[in-house]
């Protein structure tokens, strides 16, 4: 197959949009199919054997991470040569309505996948009415595709709430060979404790920005003076966490990766997640896999992985008291973390990248060979939903 991306964000940008795209891409090109992605400006020429072709664009004065990519680039003079079976939109926003013109022009069906709840953060960030009207125009983008694939049932519920069409699942999976109990190193659980090694660690791996509600990390780690606090990732919040945390028992890493990344989780003992608008949280799933029970606000895609009192525990959104009692439960009590450990642990080899991915082509499949035509069928069981058609 011959598969066209229209993504508006890919690297050098790391994120779990990006980590998503670039493992689909590994994926199609070892199963023998074509990738073409349409990117920001910056991105590299290649993926692999994919060609980006990279666009111009200017930074979004609200979410600086992102690119708001011009819609005036003869997308055709690529698009028409590589003759691509389906066009994907990814997270669709500036460039994304270009795709889905360019797929009506060549008779070539579109999908989309929404990734990011951008609505949301604009709301926490104050404009609500400029999320108002970012809510309208997602949908009727999204409207537009042939369906919308979404992470999770959390995310999908609240996508059909706000009168989006034909919804599916394309979840996500985790590298089990790679974020395992076994990668558990001391030298790095002396690094993220500053050498208090006998301390319980929480640990955060995340972007450091306001509406990841990372500030509740603060009253988190002030009202655990027996423990430490490792915080990895980087965003615009961080030198104010830095400043606000400069006395706490806290240690900022940056962006890890690879195999500091898979020792980071292995080596602490909770993962703890504020965030109240992740459509999925894939580094919730790569806790899970290092063997730790997490705590994660009751809100989005970790509603999909958390099981209460089970693999971890889920604290009401904004209450910060309620994030402390679940962490000092899952730290005081040695039978109750071994439960949540083993769970945990349970819950991420249910999820594989390989049937996820596998999936998602099938559903590729599917609509280029009878584009509108497909009955979505239904999956009770969140643990087995790996790609569920609407």
């Amino acid at each position: 197959m011959r598969i066209a991306l229209f993504t508006e964000t890919f690297l050098p940008k790391i994120d779990g949009v990006v980590n998503t795209l670039c493992r689909l891409l590994k994926h199609l090109e070892k199963n023998g199919h074509r990738a073409m992605v349409f990117a920001p400006e910056g991105s590299p020429p290649r993926f692999g054997n994919t060609h980006i072709v990279r666009l111009p664009g200017a930074v979004l004065p609200f979410y600086r991470e992102l690119k708001l990519l011009t819609p005036i680039f003869p997308v055709l003079r690529f698009l028409r040569p590589f003759n691509p079976d389906v066009i994907h939109l990814v997270n669709p926003f500036a460039l994304g309505p270009v795709g889905l013109w360019a797929g009506r022009r060549m008779g070539v069906p579109v999908i989309s996948s929404y990734h990011t709840d951008l609505p949301g953060f604009i709301e926490k960030w104050g404009y609500r009415r400029i999320a108002s009207g970012v809510d309208v125009y997602l949908r009727m983008i999204h409207n537009l595709t042939e369906t919308t694939l979404c992470p999770s049932f959390a995310t999908k519920e609240i996508l059909e709430n706000k009168g989006f069409e034909r919804v599916g699942i394309w979840s996500r999976g985790v590298e089990r060979e790679r974020f395992s109990p076994e990668k558990a190193s001391s030298a790095m659980r002396h690094r993220l404790t500053d050498g208090e090694v006998d301390k319980p660690l929480l640990i955060y791996v995340g972007r450091l920005s306001k509406e990841k509600k990372v500030d509740c990390l603060v009253d988190l780690v002030r009202a655990m003076p027996d423990g430490r606090l490792a915080i990895v990732g980087d965003g615009p919040h961080r030198r104010a966490l830095e400043e606000t945390m400069a006395n706490d028992r806290v240690v900022f890493t940056g962006y890890l990766t690879d195999d500091d990344l898979a020792q980071a989780y292995a080596s602490a003992d909770v993962f703890v997640f504020p965030s109240e608008n992740d459509t999925f949280g894939n580094v919730v799933l790569e806790a899970m896999a290092s063997g730790l029970p997490v705590v994660a606000a009751r809100s989005g895609g970790p509603l999909d992985m958390v099981h209460h009192s089970e693999n971890g525990f889920l604290f009401e959104p904004g209450d910060v008291r309620d994030l402390i009692a679940c962490v000092r439960r899952v730290v005081d009590d040695a039978d109750l973390y071994a439960q949540m450990q083993a769970e945990a642990l349970k819950e991420a080899q249910s999820r594989s990248w390989t049937a996820v991915m596998d999936g998602l082509v099938d559903v590729y499949h599917q609509y280029a060979s009878a584009p509108g035509c497909l009955n979505f069928r239904s999956v009770k069981d969140k643990s087995q939903a790996l790609v569920v058609k609407h």
